[in-house]
């Protein structure tokens, strides 16, 4: 038996398909009304975030807690500065954490939670303001709080109308409009959103620089004109990589040497590794700099199907040998 059901019900799958469209049909409505309550109150919670010199506390307990958590997720990603306190660890040192300047976010749909009502003297005391996401205005955090944002529903989306379900949601999009409105004010940008996601796709994409990636060094065989092909390929394979770039007595770029030109001079030249490369390299090849972005780079590979790029600084010197490979697997997709 599961849980203390002696026996499930019997169902239709129509049923089902029913029950998820009511439940979605509840959070959606009482989604959307919140729209006429966005007001001054609204604008007055931004502003007072904007003008704070502290950071976000956004605190909560049980599902409401999971909700001020994801909050304080959204805030930090999106340029302004939280941390999650548990409302009853708060109260046994945590509290520490919170400084005069800093604003006190508190989800409460009840507003009567034993935790929150324990922990607001304190936050007071300390000298935070308060804004309360709540959905009554008459408790006691609503009356406490510097700031009331009213998350009121109708009903849970619960069978039983007991858990919350509604409430959370309204409570998400509301502090979710919040932060958004933040992330507008203060002029939030891709490149900042990066800066806090380096090892996301958009973080690599918008921060990781050709000269990240590219290969150097030993892995970067660097070869003069005059070399014998058979050398040049002798140093290909011990770099590991799949060209070689040729340079001038400067160490500017004077071509390529890949194994497509091998290939494209083995059926037509007799002895060709006794040749000097620059008969078979390819020359004025594509170049990409150091300073470009490694997406950017890739788009150039790309455009142009091909594998290797050799890689120049703004002076025109030869740095580096960006393979595809290499932008593969540091995520440039």
């Amino acid at each position: 038996m599961r849980r203390g059901i002696k026996k499930i019900p019997k169902y239709k799958k129509e049923e089902i398909i029913k029950w998820a469209k009511e439940a979605i049909d509840i959070e959606a409505k009482a989604a959307l009304e919140l729209k006429v309550r966005i007001g001054d109150e609204f604008v007055r919670a931004v502003e007072l975030i904007v003008k704070s010199k502290g950071k976000v506390v956004s605190t909560g307990m049980g599902k409401a807690g999971i909700i001020a958590q994801k909050f304080s997720a959204t805030l930090s990603s999106t340029g302004t500065p939280s941390i999650w306190l548990h409302p009853a660890e708060a109260v046994h040192g945590d509290l520490g954490r919170v400084s005069s300047e800093d604003v006190a976010v508190v989800f409460s749909y009840s507003g009567e939670t034993d935790e929150i009502k324990a922990l607001l003297p304190f936050l007071k005391k300390i000298g935070s303001e308060i804004i309360a996401i709540c959905g009554e205005r008459k408790s006691f955090l609503a009356q406490y709080a510097d700031i009331f944002l009213n998350a009121e529903i109708e009903r849970e989306a619960c069978a039983l109308g007991l858990a919350p379900t509604t409430s959370t949601t309204v409570m998400l999009v509301l502090s979710d409009s919040l932060a958004i409105c933040l992330q507008r004010v203060k002029g939030f940008r891709e490149k900042d959103f990066a800066l806090f996601h380096p090892q996301g796709s958009l973080g690599r994409k918008l921060i990781l620089k050709v000269s990240d990636v590219m290969r150097k060094g030993k892995r970067n065989p660097l070869v003069s004109e005059d070399k014998k092909v058979s050398e040049v390929l002798l140093l290909i394979t011990q770099a590991r990589a799949g060209a070689a770039v040729i340079v001038d007595k400067k160490q500017h770029l004077a071509g390529i040497f890949t194994d497509g030109d091998l290939r494209r001079h083995l059926g037509k030249t007799r002895d060709i590794l006794s040749l000097k490369v620059e008969k078979v390299m390819t020359k004025n090849p594509i170049a990409v700099g150091d300073y470009m972005l490694a997406e950017e780079a890739m788009r150039i590979l790309q455009q142009h199907r091909i594998d290797e790029v050799p890689v120049i600084d703004k002076k025109g010197k030869v740095v580096g040998l960006l393979d595809v490979q290499d932008l593969l697997k540091a995520g440039i997709v």
